[in-house]
């Protein structure tokens, strides 16, 4: 039998007989033998491997957006290769670079940087999706969540149950969500609360800067009725904080958060939040991703943004004072 007949019982090939195949394959599993994935990747200039570049891997957002990303990628047979930025340019650009030659295409998501910042390490022959990462180019497939809308219809919900003094924790400065969910916020407060400045407090995206926030905020003179977190992890840090000083959640203060993750559902009392579809994040951005390698004229939609979802959990509750809801064009879709 001749190599090339082995090669391509090995390689799946329809212009080989049954009886050959089956004797190759047997020939394999007696000597365990495995196809070399780099050789036949010099043959293919194709890895089988996707690569994906995180702020952070640690915490339920990531744990669901990756398992999203996994379940495209094992779906189509495809690798996948992690790699953490932790919030930092240089480590991203590192990253970005030990990548080179060992995937088909990148997924990135980077809140800090902008996609300039991107273009620098990473070749243009290159297919890349951006996740939530500021773009105002045509260069990349870029996916975002709709922080903007999503922040004033919780901010909406607030208000239209009759909550006045709302204090805003937000994440990380120079964060893209961060600022998006914080400029949703004071917009939709200075069109229903004109001449009310809300208390803001700067947070890191953890459960621990929730916490401290949520203390500075009891210790405050003009303590607020409702706290909107930029994330579920710091909204539930600052439910323990709360607790511990003995106020009521959400008999005294009402708390949200936005993201949510599972846990939302799971604490005492369960939390309210703006819904963020994360796995499914992760699963359009792959499809996205094999589009524009697979296509020989590539992904031709630049830009798409992903809609969130106001869900109404018992972290929140009208204040006696409420009043009507306000402008239905700010309003998302609220779940109770």
């Amino acid at each position: 039998m001749s190599i090339a007949t082995v090669s391509r019982a090995l390689n799946g090939s329809s212009n080989v007989s049954e009886e050959a195949r089956r004797k190759v394959t047997e020939a394999s599993a007696r000597l365990g033998y495995i196809p070399h994935g780099g050789a036949r990747s010099l043959r293919t200039r194709r890895t089988n491997c996707i690569g994906a570049v995180l702020p952070d891997l640690h915490g339920e957002f990531f744990s669901e957006l990756i398992r999203g990303i996994d379940r495209v990628a094992r779906s189509h047979g495809l690798s996948l290769l992690l790699s953490c930025s932790h919030s930092d340019v240089d480590e991203l650009a590192a990253a970005l670079r030990a990548m080179q030659g060992k995937v088909d295409g990148l997924l990135v998501m980077s809140p800090h940087v902008d996609a300039e910042v991107l273009g620098v390490n990473i070749p243009r022959s290159t297919p890349t999706v951006l996740m939530n990462t500021r773009h105002d180019g045509e260069r990349y497939v870029s996916l975002t969540v709709d922080n903007y809308g999503g922040a004033r219809a919780m901010i909406q919900h607030l208000v239209g149950s009759g909550h006045r003094r709302i204090a805003l924790i937000t994440g990380p400065e120079e964060n893209f969500d961060s600022a998006e969910r914080l400029r949703g916020a004071t917009d939709a407060l200075a069109e229903l609360l004109p001449g009310v400045h809300p208390q803001i407090v700067r947070g890191d995206f953890t459960e621990q800067s929730g916490f401290r926030a949520g203390r500075m905020l009891l210790a405050s003179a003009d303590r607020p009725d409702a706290i909107f977190a930029a994330n579920d992890m710091m909204a539930l840090g600052c439910v323990f904080a709360l607790t511990e000083g003995g106020v009521s959640v959400p008999g005294d203060i009402a708390i949200a958060g936005f993201d949510d993750i599972p846990v939302a559902r799971c604490v005492n009392p369960p939390l309210s939040t703006v819904r963020v579809r994360i796995a499914e994040l992760g699963e359009l951005a792959l499809e996205r991703l094999l589009r524009g390698i697979n296509a020989a004229g590539g992904d031709t939609i630049a830009q798409q943004t992903l809609g969130t979802q106001v869900i109404v959990r018992n972290s929140c509750r009208a204040a006696a004072a409420r009043l009507p809801m306000v402008d239905a064009e700010l309003a998302s879709s609220v779940v109770s």
